[in-house]
């Protein structure tokens, strides 16, 4: 019979073997059949190929950009406890790697890829009735940037989704308070919401001396049939990557230790 080390030696070894199959489907794969798609886009994309993108091509931001008062006050119960709430790697490893290590970027979850985030979303009715209501909404979470915070410059995932950021605290001065997209610079503003393609090389700075947070929101990207279809279909197999299913993982998990701390 093998001995105990040896079980344990196969067993990392295993582990060992699956993350680098996991790691090779995702980065070199899944990677490169979403660059081959992702140069198609721009031709069936009813909302352009900019930077950023004109919110009135969106019927709902008046409704969302009316609303920011009831989803501010949300917030501002949750932002009782910042300092215990997940940093944005914690949530999206992934993800995070290369643009996020320290414990300045904050998250509280509603939505991710789609999957509902029950107990968070339990603590904010009103605003998940709200985001629940936009067509195609695929992620959405109070992104809190603390002092002093800095984004790197970075793209996002995949292009088949556009990016909306609602100012919900925007501290002053406003110039110290920034995102750049392409070569394109603009601020927040409360109760505004800002749209671009994250597709774009972009970065985020928050030089002032007060949190910033913005309701972050992902949504399927408007586009001409048959990529339409398409992007549908590949948004759900995205869904069921360890990417994302590690990420609802972790969210879980975070989500059982916020019950804890706002119960207690």
């Amino acid at each position: 019979m093998r001995s105990q080390t040896e079980k344990q030696n196969t067993f990392l070894a295993t582990n060992n073997w699956q993350s680098k199959i996991r790691d090779f489907m995702i980065y070199q794969v899944g990677a490169k059949l979403i660059q081959k798609y992702e140069q198609l886009i721009p031709q069936y994309s009813l909302v352009g190929n900019t930077p950023f993108i004109d919110g009135q091509k969106f019927s709902w931001t008046p409704y969302l950009e009316d609303n920011w008062h009831i989803i501010r006050q949300e917030l501002d119960n949750i932002l009782q406890y910042t300092e215990e709430l997940p940093n944005f790697q914690d949530i999206s490893p992934d993800q995070a790697y290369n643009i996020s290590k320290d414990p300045l970027w904050k998250t509280y979850f509603l939505y991710g890829y789609g999957i509902k985030g029950e107990q968070n979303c339990q603590r904010c009715p009103e605003t998940t009735r709200i985001i629940e209501s936009i067509p195609g909404i695929k992620t959405a979470f109070f992104s809190i940037l603390l002092p002093g915070k800095h984004i790197p410059e970075h793209r996002g995932p995949y292009k088949g989704l556009v990016r909306c950021l609602l100012g919900l605290k925007i501290p002053e001065p406003r110039e110290k308070c920034r995102i750049r997209v392409a070569d394109e610079i603009r601020h927040w503003e409360e109760g505004k919401a800002m749209f671009f393609d994250d597709s774009f090389r972009h970065e985020a700075w928050n030089e002032t001396d007060d949190i910033r947070v913005v309701l972050f929101l992902d949504i399927v990207r408007p586009m001409r049939f048959p990529l339409s279809w398409l992007n549908m279909a590949l948004l759900k197999l995205i869904a069921i990557s360890p990417f994302v299913q590690d990420a609802n993982k972790n969210q879980k998990k975070w989500a059982q230790k916020l019950d804890k701390l706002f119960n207690s």
